[in-house]
This record gives C-alpha cells, sequence and structure tokens, in this order.
C-alpha cells in the first residue's frame, strides 16, 4: 500500500480526492490547519469510506512544522498539494495574504519533497493561468498570459516555482489547470461546506434556494456570450479527484513526457452563469431568486476546455454533466443544513 500526502485534505477538493484514494487501496495522510475547512470532513470521510484518515493540523506556511509531518511519516510515494486559499474576489482585495500563504506553503511542501525524494508532487493550479484566452477552447499550447487576479497570479507562479524548484531532482511535478469544480459526492454525504457563504457560483445558487442568502447575484449581463454572463467550464469533483489520483499513477508508471508536466481538466463546454441558475432550477423544481449586478473584478468573460490530453494520457474521461452537479450539490446543501 503507498502512502500518499494530501495537503489542503479537509477541503472541498482534497476530500473528495482522500476518498477516491483510501477507496483505490492507497494509505493517506492529510495536512490541514482547518483555516477554511472543519474536522468534521474527517468523519465524513470516515463515513463513506470506512477510514479515519490521520489529519495533522500544520500551518505549511512554517518550514519546521512541514518538515515535522515528513520525518512523521517518512516514504511518501506521491503528494497531492491543494492547501491555498482560493477566492478570486478576495484575492483583489488582499493580495499579501494570497501571495504569502499560497507561495510560502508551496515552497516548503515542494522542498520537502525534494529533500525526501518524493516521486511526484500533484500541483492544484487552475485555468486562471491563461488570462484572458485569444481562442477556446483552452489546450495546454494556449499562451499564458497575465492573470486577471493575485489568486490566478499565485497559480502562475506557482507552477514556475516547481519548474525551477524541482528541475534535475528525483520529484516530478505535474500542474492540474482545472476549470470550475462543483457538485457533491454521490452518497450525499459530503460536498463543499465553506466556514463563510460560498463564494463560487455553484454553492451560491444552492445557499439561495434553501433560504441561507436572499438572492443570488449574477455579475454582468453585458459580456460578449450568449446571453451576456460569463461562461465557465462545470467539472464534477468526483471526476476532478479521479484525475489526481491518475495523474499520480501515470507519473509512477513513466507516462508523463513533460518536466513539469501542465495537464486541462474540464468537461469541454462552456455554460453560461444563466444556463447554470436554469439547469439547478430544472432539477430541483426551484425557482432562484437572482438579481443581475455590475461585473466583478478579476473575471473573464469565457473559459473553457479541451481536455484531449488528459484522456489521451490519463485515460480520463468526465462521467458526469451540468445536471448531475447541480443534483448532486442540491442533495448536500439539504442533507448538511439538517445535520
Amino acid at each position: 500500500m503507498q502512502k500518499v500526502l494530501v495537503t489542503g485534505g479537509c477541503g472541498y477538493i482534497g476530500s473528495h480526492t482522500i476518498v477516491d484514494l483510501v477507496q483505490a487501496g492507497y494509505e493517506v495522510v492529510s495536512v490541514d490547519n482547518f483555516a477554511n475547512s472543519s474536522p468534521d470532513t474527517l468523519d465524513r470521510i470516515e463515513q463513506i469510506t470506512g477510514v479515519r484518515v490521520e489529519n495533522m493540523a500544520v500551518d505549511l506556511c512554517d518550514l519546521a512544522a512541514t518538515r515535522e509531518v515528513f520525518a512523521a511519516h517518512p516514504g511518501f510515494a506521491g503528494i497531492i498539494h491543494f492547501a491555498a486559499h482560493k477566492a478570486v474576489g478576495e484575492s483583489v482585495a488582499k493580495p499579501f495574504k494570497y501571495f504569502r500563504n499560497n507561495l510560502l506553503s508551496l515552497i516548503n511542501v515542494a522542498e520537502c519533497a525534494r529533500d525526501h525524494k518524493v516521486a511526484c508532487l500533484v500541483y492544484s493550479s487552475s485555468c486562471t493561468v491563461y488570462g484572458i484566452p485569444d481562442k477556446l477552447p483552452v489546450t495546454e499550447q494556449t499562451p499564458v498570459k497575465p492573470a486577471e487576479s493575485p489568486y490566478g497570479r499565485t497559480k502562475q507562479m506557482g507552477e514556475q516555482i516547481l519548474a525551477d524548484g524541482l528541475k534535475g531532482t528525483d520529484t516530478r511535478s505535474i500542474s492540474l489547470r482545472y476549470f470550475n469544480p462543483a457538485g457533491a459526492h454521490t452518497s450525499g454525504m459530503m460536498g463543499e461546506s465553506p466556514l463563510a457563504q460560498g463564494a463560487n457560483l455553484v454553492p451560491a445558487i444552492t445557499e439561495t434556494a434553501i433560504g441561507v442568502r436572499p438572492v443570488i447575484e449574477v455579475f454582468g449581463d453585458d459580456y460578449d456570450t450568449r446571453d451576456g454572463t460569463c461562461i465557465r467550464d462545470y467539472i464534477h469533483i468526483m471526476d476532478l479527484a479521479r484525475a489526481h489520483r491518475l495523474s499520480m499513477e501515470a507519473s509512477w508508471a513513466g507516462k508523463l513526457a513533460g518536466e513539469p508536466e501542465f495537464i486541462n481538466l474540464g468537461i469541454g463546454e462552456g455554460v453560461t452563469v444563466l444556463e447554470a441558475i436554469h439547469a439547478f432550477e430544472e432539477v430541483s423544481s426551484t425557482q432562484l431568486n437572482y438579481r443581475i449586478t455590475d461585473r466583478r473584478p478579476g473575471d473573464i468573460p469565457a473559459i473553457y476546455a479541451d481536455y484531449s490530453k488528459a484522456r489521451e494520457v490519463l485515460g480520463w474521461e468526465p462521467e458526469f454533466a451540468i445536471t448531475d452537479i447541480m443534483r448532486t450539490a442540491w442533495e448536500w446543501e439539504q442533507r448538511r443544513r439538517t445535520q
């Protein structure tokens, strides 16, 4: 049984990835200091998998504390690094918070990976590295342009840190540039549960539907898109979780030629904000209260993926559509509000 370190393991993507890893037979150690997550997530992972995953409540910006994780658990075969702040709007308002946390934690984890000769490090990157692309869909050859937010810039800088810092070492890096994670575990037992109100569209939709917020704001309806609202590529959280495991396994098997490696993850379709709202209304039989407001700083008009490379090198195909995303997200929202 190979041992894998998952940083940010109690967060939204990290927790679903841990479930996928445990069910595939891996031993997992989580690191999460609960800055934007809850210890209850460990209970949900155990309920789904039957395994109690160890979590170390470590601030990865502290190099000495990060080193203690590796000293306590020698022999990691792989690392999946999620731990980061992730709200575009907050990054615009608090750029130093994002630069300090997202970059320093990555540097410390990567340095320890190098020192302990961990075979691969899978990095949670983002489609925001492409800035405003000249044409769609986005491929891995699409030029990396200036990011539209400090959050996006930390992902660009993170990729470069790994390229420079791990060059010529025993550790290979794979940066997964994914689009908009959404939805929940199909069991209905786990999903996105931010400590504050959800900053992303799908939790904002479900929170509005259940009455936690009075209205959902649609930021701008004057973009050059089908209905004037932003277009995004929504990928189901379980599809995304599986892709992290497949990336690690492909690296171990020597199937990845790039050093470093970059892979897009999306379902290859653009959905407007209003189309997403209407998809939710269809699967939930619920009428949403929404209003159009001004554009939000940092948002780009449209972006969606060409995932051909993920299909070819990972054998990965998305299994869930936008309606599945909305259905599972709504099931989870209703469940978590009654727990």
